[in-house]
């Protein structure tokens, strides 16, 4: 196990509680309107492909986990939960993409470059983890860094 992961061993439960928090509230704020979660106010005319759900589970934990490793990971997060919504949404909903290349273009060639999109969030967001929990590690003060973490 890389030594950025042992900072989870410093983290308390609260922090553990925001990273929960902040996951479920990104999961819902990507699964909605992307109609991976099955609500009266989104429809989707295109299926949901395979790697769709793996993609969005994902990134919703990365979020969750890098909110609370850092307050200051709100930008990173905000960029990778909605690289994931581009990723995981339906391609011809995506009206700039529809406007752009037109129904059959979004299909065609939008639609092919989403699984990319998704594997881009996921290295961004697990990228930023890594780095933001390699930080807490690397801390010269043992109690500072405690106390920061907490």
């Amino acid at each position: 196990m890389p030594l950025a992961f042992s900072a989870f061993r410093f983290w308390s439960p609260r922090r553990y509680l925001v990273a929960l928090a902040v996951a479920l509230g990104a999961a819902l704020a990507t699964g909605i309107p992307s109609d991976l979660i099955n609500t009266p106010l989104f429809g989707r005319p295109v299926a949901i492909t395979v790697w769709a759900y793996p993609v969005w589970i994902i990134t919703s934990v990365l979020i969750g986990l890098l909110v609370a490793a850092s307050l200051r990971g709100r930008g990173q997060a905000a960029s990778g939960g909605v690289l994931t919504l581009i990723a995981v949404g339906c391609p011809v909903c995506n009206k700039p993409i529809v406007l752009l290349l037109g129904a059959s273009g979004a299909l065609e060639i939008w639609a092919p470059l989403q699984p990319v999109l998704g594997a881009v969030a996921v290295v961004f967001l697990g990228g930023a983890l890594f780095i933001r929990l390699r930080g807490e590690v690397a801390c010269r003060v043992p109690s500072v860094c405690h106390s920061i973490a907490s």
